[in-house]
């Protein structure tokens, strides 16, 4: 199945925004008031072909997101290979793995969605299985409207705390992983928009 062919979750712009009164660029705590009113707003998510969504920027498409920590404080970064999906990343580092979500039958909210979308991008990029991704943390979001990737993802932001042995790039031909002190970063010019954005946020 191509990639274009995913059926994926998306919310409606006007309601994950609140037609625009809940727009925000950069990172989002889920404690801000604004922060928890979208959050309220993707249990509105509806299924679509991933294809159809790529150039509407009516909808937005929600990505997982996962902060990597291990037990030296030290951050995942990866950089995107020319192997992997997403042509407008490659070469870039980052800092969040995650990607597109689906639906899930029988979820009974969307923090069950949420969660085991994360959880299934961690084992199939990482390989960190469901026992070891109990920690995960949902901290946020992060969204960019000023570029054409940006215009049409919601990233959910989590974090999760990790030993290093746990971790490894399931797919070597699309990630190229190492764990960095965040305070060793002091440049973002090989970082996508997003990664730099958190950088910025959670020092």
């Amino acid at each position: 199945m191509s990639k274009f062919d995913e059926m994926i979750t998306v919310v409606p712009r006007t309601i994950l925004f609140n037609s625009e009164k809940n727009q925000f660029n950069g990172f989002l705590d889920k404690n801000s008031e604004k922060g928890q009113d979208i959050f309220d707003a993707l249990s509105k998510y509806e299924i679509k072909r991933r294809g159809d969504m790529e150039e509407d920027p009516t909808y937005k498409q929600l990505v997982s997101y996962c902060i990597l920590e291990n037990e030296n404080d030290e951050i995942l970064v990866y950089e995107r290979l020319a192997g992997g999906g997403e042509s407008r990343l490659h070469g870039q580092s980052s800092i969040g793995v995650g990607g597109h979500m689906n639906d899930v039958k029988g979820a009974e909210s969307i923090n069950e969605v949420l969660r085991i979308n994360a959880q299934r991008e961690l084992e199939e990029e990482v390989g960190l299985s469901d026992s070891k991704s109990q920690n995960l943390a949902y901290i946020g979001f992060i969204n960019d409207d000023t570029n054409e990737v940006g215009e049409v993802h919601l990233g959910v932001v989590f974090k999760i705390k990790v030993n290093s042995n746990d971790v490894e790039a399931k797919e070597t031909d699309t990630l190229k992983i190492k764990w960095v002190n965040q305070s060793k970063i002091d440049n973002y010019d090989d970082f996508e928009t997003w990664s730099t954005l958190i950088l910025q946020s959670i020092q």
